[in-house]
């Protein structure tokens, strides 16, 4: 975290779900007194339990991060579960996270999906619901579906946090003994991973992305990516025809 942080690191998310991730983060975050400075973000997603639940959880949430007020509570594919995939339980999660919200327990609230059998279901609640943020999976092999989200998000006023920028690593597996072409340096990139960041964070509808790492140095790769120049419209056309002639 402290890594993070030095070189410009602002937005961690988390969930229950992910292990003793959430529990990492708050004993990293208090170590250092940095709650205040770091934008937490994490999730609920309780199935069919019920918003009783949900709020127990999400008690939960706040105090394992240390952080009274969390600044973003997502739910998490919906509120439902791996093999439906569906948004039966969302209304009851939409219930719990606006009442925290309603009594200052969370600055926002939001959706997250990375599978695309919810992007409908990810569009109907853009149109019907009022959200803060949605979180999706993207990358620059991922791109009509979620790029049509990103356009309802920017009308909507929604923000975006991107998961799965890199595709968890495929991307890598094409480029690998590759050189960048030449002019990726006239917008200040330098590795491949900086390439395909900065593709993402260029997008006019993307708030953030969230590349995940255990590994240091690639910590100091991905935070590149938001150093110097962005690409233009049109430079982002020229990267999608050089990743497809891979």
């Amino acid at each position: 975290v402290i890594l993070f942080q030095r070189h410009g690191g602002r937005v961690i998310d988390t969930a229950p779900s992910y292990g003793r991730s959430e529990a990492f983060v708050g004993r990293a975050v208090a170590s250092i007194e940095a709650a205040d400075e770091l934008f937490l973000a994490t999730k609920v997603n309780v199935e069919g339990r019920g918003v009783a639940a949900a709020l127990e959880q999400m008690e939960e949430s706040s105090r394992v991060l240390e952080k009274r007020t969390v600044d973003l509570m997502q739910i998490w594919n919906l509120g439902d579960n791996f093999r439906s995939l569906g948004d039966r339980y969302l209304a009851a999660h939409l219930e719990a996270v606006r009442e925290w919200k309603r009594i200052g327990r969370t600055r926002y609230i939001g959706i997250t999906t990375s599978f695309p059998q919810q992007y409908e279901l990810v569009a109907a609640a853009l149109r019907r619901e009022e959200l803060d943020f949605v979180q999706l999976d993207y990358s620059i092999e991922d791109r009509p579906e979620v790029e049509r989200l990103l356009a309802l998000a920017a009308d909507r006023g929604v923000a975006v946090l991107i998961n799965q920028p890199f595709s968890t690593g495929n991307l890598f597996s094409r480029v690998a003994g590759r050189s960048l072409p030449s002019w990726a340096a006239d917008f200040d990139c330098e590795s491949w991973a900086q390439f395909f960041l900065k593709y993402i964070v260029s997008h006019p509808a993307v708030t953030c992305a969230i590349p995940a790492t255990s590994d240091p140095e690639h910590l100091v790769d991905n935070m590149g990516a938001c150093l110097g120049r962005l690409p233009d419209a049109a430079t982002r056309r020229r990267m999608v025809e050089v990743f497809a002639a891979l």
